[in-house]
């Protein structure tokens, strides 16, 4: 008896799809991803073109550091980051422009550590013969150091720096008064504590004593003024300074601002818009990844000091390095060592305020 051929197996009946209503929700729930998506990234994209074109890159004074390379020092850490921070006083001056303000932020190569320390604007030094805008080359002399920027811009200041210190500097910045207005603004203003009344008349400002938020006007005048404030020094002003950069850093690392993309965004913008960067920073990203690199660090980790200066005896309102306890900050610098735990303050001398 003759078998049947097996039945081929039949395909299994297509199972009814989901209603019209819920296909019609997926569809436009990924339509609505694949938009979010789309208008982020372009989002983004406008962004970070907007910060790029905000930023002036110091081309002259990469230039004039290209023609001197042969005389700056070498990186001994190439992994530790050493950027000069200048305050520019074009808006003050009018017919010339200095250093106003000098701090050389130092960051540490395993980034774990950092130190912010300032060169006294009246400190005098050795400033090298400087490659000048015009081709020419200023005269090589013993001056006071906010001279350097003046005879030959940002690229003077730092070969004198260098020349004083040792000290590589791998980036810099400069801000000009309007540009740190700017940035204070941009992150609400830093609490500080007035000890004595300072007073910019040029601003019609007066900041009384008390605990006190500064922002914009009041910011600056608390950070530059020093006629007319206690001595009258460069030092007790550098001192105002480091209260406010303590006071600045705290509040960003507290609020988380430097680890937060959507809050350093604002400030990068702001920032970007009030600096001159070097080639080396004169993008976003360079300059989120500074920012970024500084965030992580602990406050206690963060050491920020003077370059330790007495009066000069024989130039009055001057100052010269302390040789032992300056040279022994400055090796642990370029060496990416520890601070010395004690460092001589002329305005503070072994830590204690003058009477």
């Amino acid at each position: 008896m003759a078998r049947r051929k097996a039945e081929p197996d039949q395909p299994d009946a297509p199972r009814p799809g989901p209603p019209t209503r819920t296909r019609r929700i997926l569809f436009l729930t990924r339509l609505g991803l694949a938009l979010l998506v789309v208008t982020t990234a372009a989002a983004a994209s406008l962004l970070y073109a907007r910060l790029d074109g905000n930023i002036r890159t110091d081309e002259e004074a990469a230039r004039a550091l290209a023609a001197d390379h042969a005389s700056r020092p070498k990186a001994l850490v190439p992994k530790a980051q050493n950027i000069l921070l200048l305050g520019s006083d074009l808006e003050s001056v009018k017919d010339s422009e200095r250093s106003d303000t000098t701090i050389l932020l130092h960051l540490s190569a395993d980034r774990r550590s950092a130190a912010a320390v300032s060169v006294p604007r009246d400190l005098m030094v050795k400033i090298p013969s400087c490659l000048q805008s015009d081709g020419g080359r200023s005269r090589a002399q013993y001056s006071q150091f906010n001279w350097a920027f003046q005879f030959g811009g940002a690229a003077c200041a730092i070969r004198t720096f260098e020349n004083l210190t040792g000290i590589r500097v791998d980036h810099h910045l400069v801000v000009s008064f309007t540009g740190f207005e700017e940035v204070i603004d941009a992150i609400g203003g830093v609490e500080v504590d007035v000890t004595e009344p300072v007073s910019e008349p040029e601003y019609g400002v007066t900041l009384q004593p008390g605990h006190q938020l500064v922002k914009g006007k009041e910011a600056l005048t608390f950070v530059r003024t020093r006629v007319g404030v206690s001595d009258g020094s460069d030092l007790q002003r550098i001192e105002r300074q480091k209260q406010f950069v303590r006071s600045l850093y705290d509040k960003l690392s507290d609020t988380g601002t430097l680890r937060n993309p959507t809050r350093l965004w604002p400030l990068l913008d702001a920032a970007t818009s009030a600096l001159t960067a070097d080639p080396g920073l004169e993008s976003p990203g360079e300059l989120f990844e500074l920012m970024s690199s500084a965030g992580n660090i602990p406050s206690d980790q963060v050491k920020i000091v003077t370059l330790p200066c007495v009066e000069d005896p024989d130039r009055w309102g001057n100052y010269q390095m302390v040789k032992g306890q300056g040279q022994a900050l400055l090796r642990a610098l370029r060496e990416d060592k520890p601070l010395p735990d004690h460092l001589y303050n002329a305005y503070q001398p072994d830590g204690r305020p003058k009477v």
